[in-house]
């Protein structure tokens, strides 16, 4: 296989991976802060003590996600060097600061208040620990900010000059704040918050089934479900303004996610079929008539530029056809399980004994719908932006590096088995948790106990657990 096609199979393997975590520590950042809120402010004691389980409960599913979430984008991040070394050549007067801001902004503000998140709980006052987590959160946000700065940078560069072969910043306002930039941070943190609401929801559900449920369960099933159905609406109106933009600047990548030739007015809509790179056709076709001119020009005799227009310059068709509609099928189907959850959850009263079972198992079967369909969006939106690294300026085969096939196969293969490995072991944690919560609160407990006099200095955590 040719030595290109390698090194991106590699690099998609890696982003496969790493994404998974972000988008889980992302949203979940904010809820664990949101459960400390509530911790503090209930006045029952039973009340308060489920919302202090279920903080420290998921604050082990944080820590666990973060810490995969580092390892893999380190790695990712040397691949840089060693399969794309032409990109940091030519870009890196852009990507390298960009990069550089993360880590000294977002990355060390998480890592320097994560201890204290994770362990200070009873040896900092309340306020302190409160505040710890606050940082915490807002720091995994803004390292959505600037990675999302660079990505959207890749799609819709501006604000920059070319040199010499080489991309200079002309003005950083206009590179971090780039057309596609506001559409794909919105995009993806609304992507992050529906992954960690089913996730969540799926947990407790499955708490709930074993007959493991503690008193948090309830609690952050009804997150979970409310979350969801409140934000995925919103996040199919942010998904319309992404296309909106998308059919601007990107038309191709249009294009290639409706299975559109030839340019055209009144467009169908593709429910079906099996587009055709070599014969430039597509097979099996079952469609909406002009569905898709509505959809994205919100005309129904609006034109899309067809894939015929960019020869040599669009997207490998079939991936992104069938990436766009796992995502959007996916993201319906989380609408319909969000929405029905939450009526019949909130016919039973939130009480856990007359949940429907069925709604139980549904839940649970969708613990992990999130990770699907943020994995589809990238695929359509990465994929989307071949044959260029630098969307219309700096193609990908132009910095590739010349390293060996073989060799990339090689480190493809051992990659692929280590994260393989890694999801395995990740989700039998997370059903060893969901499983046996009182053990892992257990934890904590000893923890606490074993605390040295004097170090808890707030009285309302001491007349907590006296």
């Amino acid at each position: 296989m040719d030595a290109l096609v390698l090194a991106r199979m590699q690099f998609a393997a890696n982003i496969t991976f790493h994404i998974l975590f972000p988008t889980i520590t992302i949203a979940l950042g904010w809820l664990l802060l949101f459960f400390r809120w509530r911790y503090l402010k209930s006045q029952d004691p039973q009340d308060r003590q489920a919302w202090l389980n279920a903080y420290r409960f998921w604050t082990k599913v944080f820590a666990l996600s973060f810490a995969l979430g580092v390892v893999s984008g380190v790695t990712m991040s040397f691949q840089f060097g060693t399969n794309w070394p032409g990109f940091m050549e030519r870009a890196g007067n852009v990507a390298g600061p960009l990069l550089g801001y993360e880590v000294l902004t977002a990355f060390f503000l998480e890592a320097g208040f994560l201890g204290i998140m994770l362990f200070g709980h009873g040896k900092v006052s309340e306020r302190v620990h409160l505040l710890a987590s606050f940082f915490v959160a807002f720091g995994t946000t803004l390292s959505a900010f600037w990675i999302l700065a660079l990505n959207s940078w890749l799609q819709t560069p501006a604000g920059h000059e070319i040199i010499d072969g080489e991309f200079h910043v002309r003005s950083w306002v206009e590179v971090v704040f780039n057309p596609s930039f506001p559409y794909r941070l919105a995009h993806m943190l609304l992507a992050s918050a529906l992954t960690c609401a089913f996730l969540m929801a799926g947990l407790s559900a499955w708490q709930i089934l074993r007959g493991a449920s503690s008193l948090a369960a309830p609690r952050t099933l009804r997150v979970g479900l409310t979350l969801a159905a409140l934000l995925i609406p919103l996040q199919i109106f942010v998904g319309d303004l992404h296309g909106l933009n998308t059919l601007k600047h990107q038309p191709q990548k249009i294009a290639a996610m409706e299975g559109v030739w030839e340019t055209e007015r009144g467009a169908p809509l593709l429910l079906f079929a099996i587009p055709d790179d070599e014969k430039r056709v597509n097979h099996f076709e079952i469609g909406i008539p002009r569905g898709a001119s509505l959809i994205l020009t919100h005309d129904p005799d609006g034109e899309i530029k067809g894939l015929n227009e960019f020869q040599g310059a669009h997207p490998p068709v079939l991936p992104v056809f069938w990436a766009f509609r796992v995502m959007v099928g996916m993201g319906l189907l989380m609408l319909a399980t969000a929405w029905a959850g939450w009526w019949l959850a909130r016919r039973a009263r939130w009480q856990p004994e007359a949940l429907p079972r069925r709604l139980l198992w549904v839940l649970a079967g969708m613990t992990f719908s999130g990770w699907v369909a943020t994995v589809a969006g990238w695929y359509v939106t990465e994929i989307g932006r071949q044959p260029f690294m630098v969307f219309g300026l700096l193609r990908t085969a132009d910095v590739a590096s010349s390293v060996p096939a073989p060799m990339i196969a090689l480190t493809l293969a051992l990659y692929v088995t280590v994260y393989l490995a890694l999801i395995v072991a990740y989700v039998g944690v997370l059903k060893y948790m969901a499983e046996k919560p009182e053990q892992v609160l257990r934890v904590d407990e000893e923890e606490l106990a074993a605390t040295p006099v004097g170090a808890i200095t707030s009285p309302v955590v001491s007349r907590s657990f006296r």
